[in-house]
């Protein structure tokens, strides 16, 4: 360590993935930022041969000796020393300086966290996940004092959904989540250690966990019923009912120890992206008096996208050729670009159900051109 008190901090857990590691820090290398600008905070979840962690930027390796998942941030949090926390994994990293520099200094007081443009490595398009105000873990930047007020990260999540649980905690302790296309990440996306079963087990009981907590009372049943519903699915499409039969099973043995606290509706709205869907259709709908809209690309949340369609009048149809616009169905940021770059570039009169991927995509589609 030096005496420079850095303006960020990258935060990345690990375990058992040297190499990935190692490319990472590499990368951050490459960056071309000093000891001014950054740190690297690297954890290490009880790696069965202990991480190296070598990065020409000032660098602190905890070793923790247990697997704490995702919440392994949490210390490394709590020994950083930036004003924001680079949360990163140890197969991702920031696409360059300029942008993610630009995208904290432009930050509104009001945001605690700034999401990252995340793209998937090898040209497969951007990553799933995450909606208008929930981050996705592998490229966000978080303040480090709003991090830590909140608690972090809840550790009985291990991985998956536990960035929701801390989204949904800093919009209710009054900050926002905004979205900057200037900081970019690429998702390596290791698949070492990933097994579907495992992983769609832990979606079911851990969703259900950030529902339970803060889902208002009058809509709290519906959402469980819905998620378990999209989850099952997904299972058969991904062979792995037998993880989502022991996720349901741990689910309905926990629901009632997890302690509620839920959100206003106000804030349950945002949480979900129904307040973005409205104002972003309801934007494009004064803009172009359309009264058919084809939803395409179906995915995570597209009932925000028909509750605010339906709210104008606006009859929604399959029939993409004939529709007046097409709207993307889904409020996951990444696919909901990338459908709407695909279809615009066919020629779709595109409408974007949310105003700040729409910007994005209007800003992509007049430099194109």
């Amino acid at each position: 360590m030096t005496g420079h008190t850095p303006r960020l901090s990258f935060v990345i857990p690990t375990r058992n993935r040297g190499v990935e590691l190692a490319e990472t820090l590499r990368r951050l290398d490459g960056l071309g930022l000093g000891p001014d600008d950054a740190e690297v905070v690297v954890v290490d979840n009880a790696s069965d041969e202990p991480a190296l962690a070598v990065c020409a930027l000032p660098t602190t390796l905890i070793r923790s000796e247990a697997n704490h998942g995702a919440a392994g941030r949490n210390p490394g949090a709590q020994r950083a020393r930036g004003g924001w926390i680079v949360m990163l994994d140890d197969d991702s990293s920031p696409m360059d300086a300029a942008g993610l520099l630009a995208s904290l200094a432009d930050a509104p007081n009001d945001a605690a966290a700034v999401m990252a443009d995340i793209h998937l490595s090898g040209g497969r398009g951007r990553e799933r996940g995450g909606l208008p105000e929930v981050f996705i873990g592998c490229g966000v930047a978080i303040r480090r004092e709003a991090f830590l007020a909140v608690g972090g990260y809840d550790p009985t999540f291990g991985y998956y959904a536990e960035e929701y649980d801390l989204s949904a905690k800093l919009i209710k302790a009054g900050h926002r989540i905004v979205f900057d296309s200037r900081f970019r990440v690429e998702h390596r996306k290791a698949m070492s250690g990933r097994c579907m079963d495992t992983i769609i087990g832990r979606l079911v009981r851990n969703n259900g966990w950030v529902m339970q907590r803060h889902a208002p009372d009058l809509v709290r049943r519906q959402v469980l019923r819905a998620d378990r519903s999209r989850y099952r699915q997904i299972a058969r499409k991904e062979d792995a009912l037998a993880g989502y039969t022991d996720g349901l099973g741990q689910l309905r043995a926990t629901l009632r120890a997890q302690g509620r606290s839920p959100m206003s509706h106000e804030q349950f709205d945002r949480f979900t992206g129904l307040s973005h869907a409205r104002a972003a259709i309801g934007h494009a709908h004064e803009r172009l008096g359309f009264m058919t809209a084809a939803v395409v690309d179906a995915g995570k949340n597209s009932a925000c996208i028909d509750v605010a369609l339906r709210e104008l009048g606006v009859a929604i149809t399959d029939d993409a050729a004939r529709a007046e616009v097409v709207v993307p169905g889904s409020m996951s940021p990444g696919p909901m670009i990338d459908s709407a770059l695909a279809w615009a570039s066919r020629g779709a009169r595109m409408v974007c159900p949310w105003l700040s991927a729409e910007q994005f995509v209007a800003k992509r589609l007049r430099t194109a051109a």
